[in-house]
């Protein structure tokens, strides 16, 4: 009987060595920001990006620069269309600026 449990006991231990690597990696970061308004500049379905210029609500008159995002998987360009005004979500994956939600206004 103790023969048995010291070997359970090991076999045990080694799968819990082996599967514990895959466990404790870390998993992707993001960042999320609020919903903005803005206006799409340009989409490009073959690379899945899409440009945006943020829709300003301060005094000032002029816009700012165009960013541009990696469309989350998943995410469907067919609809949005250069011009068309959209809220939006953003996260930052691993480093990536990525777009996770568009819907326009």
């Amino acid at each position: 009987m103790n023969i048995a449990a010291i070997v359970s006991a090991a076999a045990a231990a080694i799968i819990m060595i082996t599967i514990s690597p895959a466990i404790a990696q870390p998993a992707p970061t993001a960042t999320a920001t609020p919903a903005p308004t803005a206006t799409v500049t340009k989409v490009d379905r073959l690379s899945r990006t899409i440009a945006v210029r943020r829709n300003e609500t301060t005094g000032s008159n002029t816009s700012g620069a165009a960013e541009e995002f990696k469309a989350q998987e998943g995410l469907s360009l067919e609809d949005v269309h250069a011009g068309d005004r959209v809220t939006f979500s953003t996260s930052e994956v691993n480093g990536v600026k990525t777009i996770t939600k568009v819907q326009k206004q």
